[in-house]
């Protein structure tokens, strides 16, 4: 792959039911979704069945052994119970990942998650950027190496989850790829 165009991705995952922030106005309903959806998540048929399942990073489940043996983000993210070396070899060979943010995003919680960001490990209100994660910080799957060698780009768009219009979606690709 060549460059990589990410506009309002889940790469990093989601740690909550889209559009259903628990600490906002329908915590009482999202709280409740959100335990279930952590609660089911992480074995082998609902990965296998729900790809919305493979995006989902629980930040209070992550140090689990459940999450580490059968979530797809852990696997993708080298936090799984083994390591893949050639997933960090393949990232690494990408000349640039372009990462566009909504920056009012209802979809991806948390919205840092289009950057490269999320949770801290057991919270959710503290949010990390790209730089203070573990798998920035060791390098779990090459995303240190690829921002050290400035190859990642980042830009955002002010609305919410998809929300852009074409003449964006074709200046990004005419100026970064």
């Amino acid at each position: 792959m060549s460059n990589f165009l990410s506009v309002h991705g889940t790469v990093s995952g989601v740690a909550g039911f889209p559009n259903c922030d628990p600490e906002g106005l329908l915590g009482p309903v999202c709280k409740p979704l959100e335990k279930l959806c952590g609660d089911l998540a992480y074995n082998s048929l609902s990965q296998n069945v729900l790809y919305q399942a493979d995006y989902f990073r629980d930040p209070m489940r992550v140090n689990t052994s459940a999450y580490k043996a059968h979530s797809q983000i852990a696997q993708w993210n080298n936090e799984g119970t083994t390591v893949n070396a050639t997933y960090k070899a393949n990232f690494v060979k990408v000349k640039r990942f372009i990462m566009i943010k909504a920056e009012a995003d209802s979809m991806v919680y948390p919205n840092e998650g289009e950057h490269w960001g999320h949770f801290a490990d057991g919270s959710l209100s503290k949010v990390l950027t790209m730089r203070e994660t573990e798998w920035y910080k060791k390098d779990l799957f090459g995303l240190q190496t690829v921002d050290k060698a400035g190859k990642i780009l980042f830009n955002h768009t002010s609305g919410n989850h998809l929300q852009f219009s074409r003449e964006e979606l074709m200046g990004w690709v005419d100026f970064f790829v």
